[in-house]
């Protein structure tokens, strides 16, 4: 037997895979069509004009059923372990799981309502899945601790701490990057603007300097370094994410899960 073949650990490893060749693919698209520019372009711009934004929606919507299917078999095996030793608190497990699906509702509503087309949708959505997702991957590097000596070991719980943190740190320049009052972008050979509301503007750190943005940049721009910064900050709080699902590996070796049907006389 392969070791991706004991327990459910394959769904942690698709999740990882699938995820990451979602962005890259999306990018690797965008970049040969010139349709964004080779330093970070933001996540979304990649996925912005088709066909890269089909790809980009398809793939995404993928990795949200996949992180959906993941997270409740991280649910049950953490109930299981509380149950037998009563090491964990079922609150917080609950508290984790509502914070993990809300994320994967997040990525839905990324995938479904495009950067360019339903701003409004597509940034909330963003946050939906940035701010819940970053707490879910904190709350269960907590409940790692709380379970040991079972469950994982203390390399495991050390490296889920670090990703959390590291997540957590890219946080607030990457959700504050949330487009800014005014954004030009260039439809049909014409210059278009784009109002948004006022609480969507940037607020504070790198994206309360950028004014402006488009899918492509320029150099000289007065906040180019600010978009920039903001941007490595969005790519790094995703791959976080992501990443963090490989820290479930070796947890998913121990259990499997079953349906059981009854049927009502």
């Amino acid at each position: 037997m392969f070791w991706f073949q004991q327990g459910l650990c394959f769904l942690p490893v698709f999740l990882v895979v699938w995820s990451s060749s979602t962005f890259i693919v999306s990018y690797l698209i965008a970049l040969f069509r010139h349709d964004v520019d080779v330093i970070f372009p933001y996540i979304s711009d990649t996925g912005a004009n088709p066909p890269e934004s089909c790809i980009f929606g398809l793939m995404t919507f993928v990795s949200a059923c996949a992180g959906t299917l993941t997270i409740y078999a991280r649910y049950k095996f953490v109930e299981k372990l509380g149950g037998d030793t009563e090491v964990v608190n079922p609150g917080l497990n609950k508290t984790a799981l509502v914070l993990g699906m809300s994320s994967c509702l997040g990525m839905c509503i990324v995938a479904t309502f495009q950067e360019t087309t339903v701003t409004e949708v597509h940034d909330a959505g963003a946050l939906l899945f940035f701010v819940p997702g970053v707490c879910y991957i904190a709350l269960q590097s907590l409940l790692s601790y709380r379970a040991r000596p079972f469950g994982s070991s203390p390399a495991v719980c050390r490296a889920r701490s670090g990703i959390a943190a590291l997540a957590a740190v890219a946080l607030f320049p990457s959700i504050l990057s949330t487009p800014p009052s005014l954004v030009r972008l260039k439809r049909s050979g014409r210059q278009s603007k784009v109002f948004f509301p006022s609480w969507m503007n940037s607020a504070v750190i790198c994206a309360f300097f950028v004014t402006q943005t488009t899918l492509h940049r320029d150099v000289g721009d007065e906040d180019y370094p600010f978009h920039v910064a903001s941007a490595v900050c969005e790519w790094i709080v995703a791959f976080s994410f992501i990443c963090f699902f490989l820290t479930y590996i070796d947890d998913f070796k121990l259990f499997t899960l079953r349906v059981k049907a009854d049927l009502e006389q």
